[in-house]
């Protein structure tokens, strides 16, 4: 063979290995999930904040007089300005009071920048066009972690008066994109840590020890001990525990894990929605929905001499039909260890709604063939 053509051929040869390596890589994936979108290191997490504000500049949408509270805080506010007012001689429906809302991410630094909510507290109609005025943010221990102020934001408009009008959208709640300004740091402090512990998103003991088998094959033996369903103790490696624990951090919330989880249906009988999870499975079970339509339709009928008869009196007799339909419909058998594919298709064949399918699912629990949970929401 000349020098070529082999050249051609372990080309062609290291294309097939790298194309196959690839798709073992994205096949074992598929399904998995980063650490990271399953699991949080414990007390590295969002705080949130609140304060009580005031909207400014409204177009006469804001708090009826009847407001104390409103017209007390704009009073407050005068006097701190140096302006003596009476709150009773206060006009405020170009003002409104609002609670805002934000949350201050971990490891957040001075200057750094939240969107912040600000919802009507009072009975103003509309937010539209108004400014937060300088409003401070406090956490649950009362100090102060961030100021919100700014022109907000609602993305619907409203018009109208006594008689009527026209609204499009929610317009008692506004946001501030990067309206807040961080003024106090939460500390967090990671180096020097010699543990740490994962807390899973939902706790499961499958997935509780397959990630901690994912760690310790990944990073080394006796780096993950799983704790209970929910916790693993993480053990940092010592030439790792003085400055480099965020770098362990990251490097073991990239690794890719198949969490497990419980057979459940999930149903909404509100908006008939069902969400039917993958381990789910049924026994052998017979299947029959059909509806029954009961119609009563009531009449009356008139009956009225004729137009030239001496006497006479116009007569009402009322008229009552009943219809009864059934709708026909064929039985369904789902054998054992059938899968959620195989039940999905076949309740597809009779044709049922989803309001259908939740009754028939309820009906089969019931009857102790449906291996799964039902949580209804």
């Amino acid at each position: 063979m000349c020098p070529k053509m082999t050249f051609r051929f372990y080309r062609f040869f290291a294309l097939c290995f790298l194309t196959l390596a690839i798709l073992c890589i994205v096949a074992g994936n598929v399904n998995g999930a980063r650490i990271k979108d399953i699991a949080a290191i414990k007390g590295i997490r969002v705080n949130q904040l609140t304060g009580y504000g005031l909207i400014v500049g409204l177009n006469g949408t804001g708090d009826k007089s009847g407001s104390d509270f409103t017209t007390q805080a704009l009073a407050n506010m005068m006097e701190r300005m140096g302006i003596n007012v009476d709150k009773n001689a206060l006009n405020v429906k170009n003002i409104a009071a609002v609670m805002v809302t934000a949350n201050i991410p971990p490891f957040a630094r001075i200057g750094n920048k939240l969107d912040v909510i600000a919802s009507s507290i009072g009975d103003a109609k509309s937010l539209v066009g108004g400014t937060l005025l300088l409003t401070p943010l406090k956490g649950v221990d009362g100090k102060v972690y961030a100021i919100a102020q700014g022109p907000v934001a609602l993305g619907g408009v409203g018009a109208g008066d006594a008689g009527g009008g026209t609204w499009k959208n929610h317009l008692q709640v506004a946001r501030i994109v990067s309206g807040a300004t961080v003024e106090r740091e939460i500390p967090v402090k990671l180096d020097g840590k010699k543990t740490l512990t994962l807390s899973l998103y939902n706790p499961d003991f499958t997935t509780a020890k397959r990630v901690a088998d994912t760690i310790n094959s990944s990073m080394g033996d006796g780096i993950a001990e799983t704790l209970d369903s929910s916790a693993l103790q993480l053990n940092v490696p010592e030439d790792m525990q003085e400055s480099r624990v965020a770098e362990f951090i990251a490097d073991l919330e990239s690794l890719v894990v198949i969490p497990d989880s419980k057979a459940k249906v999930v149903v909404n009988e509100k908006t008939g929605t069902v969400v039917i999870g993958d381990n789910v499975t049924i026994s052998t079970v017979a299947v029959a929905h059909g509806n029954l339509t009961v119609t009563i339709k009531k009449d009356q009928e008139v009956s009225q001499p004729l137009p030239l008869a001496p006497d006479g009196t116009t007569v009402a007799t009322p008229q009552t039909e009943v219809q009864v339909e059934e709708e026909k419909v064929n039985v369904m058998t789902m054998e054992g260890s059938s899968t959620i594919g195989e039940l999905v298709r076949g309740l597809n064949s009779i044709g049922v709604s989803p309001r259908d399918l939740i009754t028939i699912l309820q009906s089969i629990k019931a009857a102790g063939a449906l291996q799964a949970e039902i949580e209804i929401i």
